[in-house]
């Protein structure tokens, strides 16, 4: 830390989180500029009044083409799998970068139930590993790795809502602790933290939203009794067990996905439009509840928790749970936030019963599902409680106990990895 060498890689960190962060932005935006030219300026161009309901069929159609073309035909093979959870085998080489660009764009602007950080996570890192590459040739392995890292989760920061959630991510994925902790982690915080102030400024500057997580004016909630402890026992048990079986068929599909990619993802697309379509037609709720990542709906299913029935809330969460499921296995993007978008909404049905406020329920399930599929705890309680502000702490116990219970509990229905072979020593010479 004392070295000048090290204080020029805070330079480039603090740089790197700059252009990145703006860079993130865009992707945002291009994102939901997409999504708005599909979804609603176009069936108004061809005469319709609003979209009508055979709509997504199309377009996720058409997003399963573009994706596995994507996948097979450029280098990169589209970015890192999503049935795997988040990528931290390190940054993609620059050859790979426009291949896990056009994949992402595809699948999140179409409609697919797949979120945008994984897409920023590879962005970020592959740019930023580039730019030392050409800066310094000669930095050796651990300090290319230090700096992409903290590319990765300055892109990643300002999604997330807070560049702690970043710090924590890198961390808990890096899997680094002692010293070496300190010293890989403030390039990647000092990244996070510009990042997060560009990503902001640049939202007030074009008057244009930053695709932030955000759910304001949640009602206060109650410091949490006995009952909710008991609660948060149920809740982890049930995340788990439902996580862990879209993880598991996710990843039992893939394999099948990959055998004729370009048949497959059409196929699937058009099984989750059909979802989406089902959930509209018997509920009379939007079909963009069931598509999409859930970033954007899930402040206002918590703000109108009121107005959905438990039977509508059922529904959702089985047709958000399958299409979500399908995408992970054959789409491209992260698997955070429809994780937290079926908690919440599993949490909030559950509290249509005796002895749990709904905002204490839907924080407990966000944590629960999202460690089901994260293997995170650390990130899965942050995820929960930065994002519900001054509730989140008062829920913090709760969810606390939600997501050990479901992180426990999913390690034991997740099958053992296989032993490691055992190797032979060399045999000791005469």
């Amino acid at each position: 830390m004392r070295t000048r060498g090290y204080l020029k890689l805070l330079f480039l960190a603090a740089v790197l989180g700059v252009v990145l962060s703006a860079g993130a932005y865009g992707f945002l935006q291009a994102v939901d500029q997409i999504q708005h030219a599909l979804f609603d300026d176009l069936p108004r161009g061809l005469g319709f009044a609003r979209p009508p309901v055979w709509w997504p069929l199309p377009l996720l159609a058409l997003s399963g083409l573009l994706v596995a073309l994507a996948i097979r035909y450029l280098p990169g093979n589209g970015g890192h799998e999503p049935a795997e959870g988040l990528n931290t085998k390190g940054a993609p080489p620059a050859a790979e970068l426009a291949g896990i660009l056009l994949a992402a764009l595809a699948s999140l602007g179409f409609g697919a139930v797949i979120g945008p950080e994984a897409p920023l996570i590879a962005l970020g890192g592959g740019i930023a590993l580039y730019a030392i590459r050409r800066v310094q040739p000669t930095a050796d392995a651990t300090t290319q790795a230090v700096v992409a890292a903290s590319g990765s989760f300055a892109a990643i920061s300002a999604l997330l809502g807070s560049p702690l959630l970043g710090a924590f991510l890198l961390m808990e994925t890096s899997g680094i602790g002692g010293p070496a902790l300190g010293l890989t982690l403030l390039p990647g915080l000092l990244a996070s933290g510009i990042g997060s102030l560009i990503f902001t400024g640049l939202g007030s500057w074009t008057g244009v939203g930053g695709g932030q997580l955000v759910i304001p004016s949640l009602p206060a909630t109650e410091r949490p009794d006995l009952a909710q402890f008991c609660w948060a026992l149920v809740i982890g048990i049930a995340a788990a067990a439902a996580g862990t079986t879209i993880q598991r068929l996710a990843r039992r599909l893939q394999k099948d996905v990959k055998r004729r990619r370009l048949l497959w993802t059409p196929l699937l697309g058009l099984v989750v439009a059909g979802l989406a379509i089902a959930y509209a037609e018997a509920t009379g709720n939007d079909s963009s509840e069931v598509l999409f990542s859930g970033q954007s709906a899930l402040p206002q299913v918590l703000l109108h928790a009121g107005e959905y029935t438990g039977a509508a809330l059922t529904l959702l969460i089985v047709c958000k749970g399958i299409g979500y499921c399908l995408c992970l296995s054959a789409f491209r993007g992260g698997p955070i936030f429809p994780a937290l978008f079926i908690g919440a909404a599993g949490g909030i049905a559950l509290s249509h019963l005796p002895g749990l406020p709904y905002v204490s329920a839907a924080a407990m399930g966000m944590g629960a599902m999202a460690v089901a599929l994260l293997k995170l705890p650390m990130t899965s309680v942050l995820l929960a409680t930065l994002l519900l502000g001054s509730d989140g702490v008062t829920v913090m116990p709760l969810v606390i106990v939600a997501v050990v219970v479901s992180h426990v509990t999913a390690s034991r229905l997740t099958p053992a990895p296989p032993p490691e072979p055992a190797v032979t020593p060399p045999p000791v010479p005469a």
